[in-house]
């Protein structure tokens, strides 16, 4: 059987990645495909509108936080079993850009090289003709590892502009395929905010904008050649040193479950709502994998936790736009503090680690509100971005997460900044980025452990079995419900 897919990318940011993608995966769900969606990099909004597009979690790739061999594996796994599947893979920033300048780590091209999936560039093509083309070119021809399959032109402003654009490829490229031209239409804008765009949590896609999109995909794309673009079988699918090739899609098979051999699953409630919603979906599934039963609750809205938990796994997102109805929840507040203080194993990051301060100041626009309180610092938010970029670290501590000498690989990205922990407060990480030390962090009070790093568990095994370990030595099931 053969396996089709393509990744999307584009020269740089802001080309119209995301609206054509989420516009092909719409209008590939209206004509019955089971839309397979992917992700490169550590993005966690784009991926979230497109399981509210395509109904499925849509998975992370990056070949930098996680290496290779996993990125294959949970590429041929989201796809095993699938009836008319087809891989979409949204790129992150420009085809070729990563970690640096001098090798594709962390890059769409490092996917694109690794899945074997052809690339089709969107190419915003305001106030060009001919110069486009070479664009094109300039691209097909910069990597042999990556195939170029075509283009999609964005930003079109006629369809005198786009004939143009298709003559000057045919002229100059013509191996290149010409798979549309999208006229420009600010009615199909997403928001944008500090972080990025506005969340699928916080701004909902309706089902006419939807409509919307796939109906533009089907006014201006060839669908049928888009869904027609194959994944070659053979490399570069390598496991365990032989080729594994692309047809072995339709009967990999899936990735173990946790709790067998008769051991009961650990039950790990998860912060998921519209105030905790980064967290990378095969953190989730390593936990399962693990032994863990994720049960979901909302600080926002719920007045407890779940009834017999282990340990909590409090994600990032964005508590400060929540901070006084976050501040108002008392009963939540005062269950995990009682849960921290009978050393239950907790693991946030970023804005779990907010979450877990005193609070926040006011600064700007912002008003000041009182948060959980397990760490002795408030935090403050800033006009400028405090972080950002990839992380490694390493464990100078035994955790609830790891042992002492562990490396984990994450990403970080806040516009925040806390106050100075105290000594009583351990440091667990030494972190650096790009082989140069950043310092300490990690912050351990008890069985609790929080960081601004969104860790990648796929960037380490040990990670989610650690977590579950250390929740189901706790003596007995939570009662803080």
């Amino acid at each position: 059987m053969s396996v089709h897919g393509f990744l999307i990318s584009a020269p740089q940011s802001g080309s119209g990645k995301t609206t054509a993608s989420l516009g092909i995966m719409a209008a590939l769900v209206r004509r019955g495909y089971a839309v397979a969606p992917f992700k490169c990099g550590p993005d966690f909004i784009d991926p979230g509108y497109h399981r509210a597009v395509t109904g499925s979690p849509s998975i992370n790739l990056d070949g930098w936080m996680c290496g290779e061999e996993f990125v294959r594996e949970t590429f041929l796994s989201r796809l095993a079993g699938q009836v008319k599947p087809v891989a979409v893979i949204e790129g992150a920033m420009g085809l070729f850009d990563g970690l640096g300048a001098s090798s594709r780590d962390g890059s769409s091209a490092q996917i694109a090289a690794i899945t074997g999936a052809p690339v089709v560039l969107v190419v915003n093509a305001r106030g060009m003709a001919a110069s486009a083309a070479a664009l094109v070119s300039g691209f097909s021809r910069f990597d042999p590892q990556v195939r170029l399959a075509g283009v999609i032109f964005n930003n079109v402003g006629s369809d005198t502009h786009a004939a143009l654009l298709r003559e000057a490829l045919a002229s100059h490229c013509p191996e290149m395929v010409c798979f549309g031209c999208i006229l420009r239409d600010e009615s199909l804008v997403i928001p944008s905010r500090h972080l990025g765009l506005v969340t699928a949590e916080d701004n909902p896609l309706p089902p006419e904008f939807i409509g919307q999109l796939a109906d533009m995909a089907e006014r201006c794309l060839d669908l049928e050649r888009l869904a027609g673009l194959k994944i070659p079988p053979g490399p570069p699918f390598v496991k365990g040193g032989e080729s594994a090739p692309a047809e072995e899609v339709a009967t990999a098979p899936p990735f173990a479950k946790g709790g067998a051999g008769g051991i009961s699953p650990v039950r790990i409630a998860v912060a998921r709502d519209r105030a905790f919603c980064f967290m990378y979906e095969d953190n989730l599934r390593l936990l399962q994998e693990a032994g863990a039963e994720l049960v979901f609750f909302s600080p926002l809205d719920h007045n407890a936790l779940p009834a017999g938990i282990q340990g909590i796994y409090l994600p990032g997102g964005y508590p400060e736009l929540f901070a006084e109805q976050l501040a108002d929840n008392a009963p939540m507040k005062n269950a995990i503090r009682d849960a921290v203080a009978a050393d239950m194993p907790v693991y946030a990051e970023c804005g779990g680690l907010i979450y877990l301060t005193e609070g926040i100041d006011a600064s700007g626009s912002q008003t000041a509100a009182d948060f959980v309180g397990v760490f002795p610092v408030r935090c403050r938010m800033l006009p400028r971005r405090k972080a950002l970029g990839y992380r490694q670290a390493e464990l100078t501590a035994d955790t609830v997460i790891g042992s002492r000498g562990s490396l984990l690989r994450g990403h970080e990205f806040h516009y925040s900044e806390i106050g100075t922990m105290p000594h009583e407060v351990g440091r667990c990480y030494l972190v650096s980025r790009r082989g140069v030390t950043l310092g300490p962090e990690g912050f351990r009070l008890r069985n609790c452990l929080a960081s601004y790093i969104h860790l990648h568990f796929g960037s380490n095994r040990e990670i989610a079995g650690a977590f579950v370990t250390a929740c189901r030595s706790q003596q007995s099931p939570s009662a803080f419900s």
